[in-house]
């Protein structure tokens, strides 16, 4: 019987075999298996690999034999499945080593697919399954991107991977924002603007949710909130979407009421 084979960087790095969890090794062997998969199938140089685990003075002398270790090890748990499956192949390329997923899921690709499925569903006016599809992408998640994972490599993927989660958040905040679900936004923007408090995004969608929920003053409030924090913090102004979203409130432009808006969306 066929067993999938899936991976998971959305969270800490695991892999599995059907319903059975695959012993991956230390962390840094996850770290070099992680590499190779979000490389996807690209070749990785050996080098790559190397500063992608050590950084600069830290590197060992046996460098290079550790990470050879480490595909070996890699190499014959994931080449073969049970049942003599074939599993995920990694190859030599030149210096260093590509890995192909074959038959094999990545969870990181799934929730890029479901982003691009859940903006095309937006766009031909599909509401209910856009906001399903987005919250079907974020359930992906199981904490910080390669948690626990060591080295640069891992440390400057999970500064990316946690952007592309929280613009994924605030698209969907927004979209049910636009739906009319504008009551229920609101803590949750309150709690995302508490952790990033320059995203102005963020911002700009919790004073639409204000504003629509009968509540001007707080709206306006927020926008004089963050533009005190932009001018002491970083020395600039507000930029121009939220400061447009600032006058709309002020003159209580009708169309903020509007229950659909496809404009409040990102793209």
């Amino acid at each position: 019987m066929f067993r999938a084979m899936k991976f998971e960087v959305l969270g800490p790095v695991r892999g599995w075999l059907g319903e059975t969890e695959l012993e991956l090794g230390s962390p840094q062997q996850r770290a070099v298996l992680a590499m190779l998969l979000l490389a996807r199938g690209r070749q990785v140089p050996l080098d790559v690999l190397i500063d992608g685990l050590w950084e600069g003075e830290e590197v060992p002398r046996s460098a290079a034999g550790t990470i050879r270790t480490y595909v070996s090890r890699l190499r014959r748990l994931l080449g073969t499945g049970a049942a003599g499956q074939v599993g995920c192949i990694i190859t030599s390329a030149g210096d260093g080593y590509a890995l192909a997923l074959g038959s094999a899921t990545l969870d990181l690709d799934q929730f890029e697919g479901r982003l691009r499925e859940a903006r095309s569903a937006w766009h031909r006016a599909e509401r209910a399954r856009a906001a399903g599809l987005l919250r079907h992408a974020l359930g992906l998640w199981r904490g910080a991107a390669l948690a626990g994972v060591p080295g640069p490599y891992a440390e400057s993927r999970r500064v990316r991977l946690t952007e592309l989660h929280l613009a994924a958040e605030q698209e969907r905040l927004a979209i049910d924002i636009a739906a009319g679900e504008h009551v229920a936004a609101i803590a949750e923007l309150r709690a995302l603007l508490a952790e990033h408090p320059f995203r102005e995004g963020l911002s700009e969608s919790l004073m639409l949710a204000l504003y629509k929920a009968g509540r001007q003053a707080d709206a306006l409030a927020v926008y004089d909130t963050v533009r005190r924090g932009l001018r002491e913090e970083l020395g600039v102004d507000p930029g121009p979407a939220l400061q447009e979203m600032y006058h709309r409130i002020l003159r209580a432009d009708d169309c903020l009421m509007l229950d659909f808006d496809e404009d409040r969306v990102p793209a």
